[in-house]
Formats: structure tokens, C-alpha cells, sequence
């Protein structure tokens, strides 16, 4: 995934971004599958890898094919991230150690599930409980992301169908 991710910044051409973004969004759902994190892997293929790699496609068609140079140096921009990554750094030192079993989602948590789920919903599988029943408006927005996502690739599509043969004339003039 590092490997990936440094390629995605090194890139300049915009379709290879495209392109290894979605290797990155493939390889995030392998590790949480490798999580035991079913749902979010599904999620993240279906939205990563595969909704928003079809968008950025299809922007790609509207826009030019290459990234304009820029030659000053960026250091807002980095010091930024800089930023970012060392407030989350911080933030994962209080967290308890992956697996702990005395971690507060397996002392509290997931026992309290566990015994309310056949009283409260009668359903036999955990999982499909807290996702369809106490999760259920969570659920109900990852559901609504995913159709706008969807409608936004079908608008993107039929905007290629509409796209004037003078405009792709324009794309091939800029990139020469």
C-alpha cells in the first residue's frame, strides 16, 4: 500500500493517478478483509475501487489527459500533512493494542450485544443485527452515498454522449 501510495504522488499522468488510486482502494479492502472487516471491505471496493475509479474516469474524458507543471514549491501544503499525520500519530498512543481483550469494545461492548440481540430482534447472526437494526441509519447513509455515486457516473456518462467533436479537437491542440 506504501508503494502504491508513493506512485499515486509521484505520478503525473492523470489516468496512471486514476488508475493506481484504484489499486489502492483494492488493496485497502484486502486488508480489511484480512481485518475480519467483511462489510467495510465490500464497501470500500464497491465506493473506492470501483464507483469513484468510473467518476475520475469519466471526469478524465471531460478534462485533459496530463497535469499542468507547476514549479514553485509547495510547503503549505506539506506542512499541512506533516501536520495531520502527527496529531493522528498522537491520537493511536492512547488506543489499545490491536486484539487486547481488555480493550473497551470487547469488555463493554460487544458482551452487551451479544446478550441483548435474540431479546431485542431475534436475529441469529451479530453482524446483520448491528448493521441492519442498531446501525441501521449509518447503513442507511453508506446506501445513500453509494446512489448518488452512482447517479453521478450515470450523469458523467450520458455528458460524454453530449461531449462536441470541437472540444475533443481542443484536448488533442493543448496536449501537442
Amino acid at each position: 500500500m506504501v508503494v502504491t501510495a508513493i506512485s499515486v504522488v509521484r505520478a503525473r499522468s492523470l489516468f496512471a493517478i486514476v488508475t493506481l488510486s484504484g489499486v489502492f482502494s483494492l488493496l485497502s479492502a484486502l486488508l480489511f478483509i484480512r481485518l475480519d472487516a467483511v462489510d467495510v471491505a465490500f464497501t470500500e471496493a464497491a465506493v473506492g475501487a470501483g464507483i469513484s475509479t468510473v467518476l475520475m474516469l469519466g471526469t478524465l474524458a471531460l478534462t485533459s489527459r496530463s497535469e499542468r507543471s507547476d514549479k514553485r514549491p509547495q510547503i503549505i501544503p506539506l506542512l499541512a500533512v506533516v501536520a495531520t499525520g502527527a496529531l493522528l500519530f498522537y491520537a493511536t498512543l492512547d488506543m489499545p493494542n490491536f486484539g487486547s481483550l481488555d480493550a473497551p469494545a470487547q469488555t463493554h461492548l460487544g458482551p452487551d450485544f451479544l446478550e441483548r440481540i435474540p431479546g431485542d430482534i431475534d436475529v441469529p447472526n451479530a453482524v446483520t443485527a448491528i448493521l441492519a437494526s442498531y446501525r441501521g441509519f449509518d447503513t442507511l447513509g453508506e446506501v445513500a452515498v453509494v446512489f448518488t455515486a452512482g447517479i453521478g457516473v450515470l450523469m458523467l456518462i450520458s455528458r460524454l454522449a453530449l461531449r462536441r467533436p470541437e472540444d475533443e479537437e481542443d484536448d488533442q491542440e493543448g496536449s501537442t
